[in-house]
């Protein structure tokens, strides 16, 4: 199989601009498509909903999981590419799909991921995926 050189996650069209003009350089999700990311590798914004595409990327300097996603706010302050507010209601959306996983009949916490971003940069124009980019993201592979 191809060696894995980095990830794609979607994130919506009016969340970009935080990135590329405001200097946020940390993304926030639930844990998903993260055990094989290590820093170095690449990071590509996969921009969903309007004018869809692959619209910039970035290195990856540091991974963190977390129990408490609003602890990020903590060890990255402003920096964070979500508003705690924002947070708070993505946080809240994610409970209806009961995330995390059983053992021995109790329900485990899932982790959220942090992803501290270096060297981020905006294509001229978006690139049309090969395949279509899942909500959890996807690795990218040579």
């Amino acid at each position: 199989m191809a060696k894995i050189v980095g990830v794609a996650f979607p994130i919506p069209k009016q969340f970009m601009d935080r990135f590329f003009k405001e200097g946020k350089d940390v993304f926030i999700k639930p844990a998903t498509v993260w055990k094989e990311l290590k820093p170095g590798m690449k990071f590509v914004f996969y921009q969903s909903r309007k004018g869809q595409g692959f619209v910039g990327e970035a290195k990856i300097k540091e991974i963190k999981l977390i129990d408490d996603p609003m602890e990020v706010f903590k060890m990255y302050g402003d920096r964070v590419f979500l508003t705690k507010e924002e947070l708070k209601g993505y946080i809240k959306s994610q409970e209806k799909w009961k995330s995390g996983w059983k053992s021995r009949g109790q329900q485990k916490k899932k982790l959220w991921m942090a992803i501290e971003l270096e060297d981020i940069k905006r294509y001229d124009k978006p690139i049309k995926p090969k395949r279509f980019v899942p909500v959890g993201g996807q690795y990218l592979r040579e």
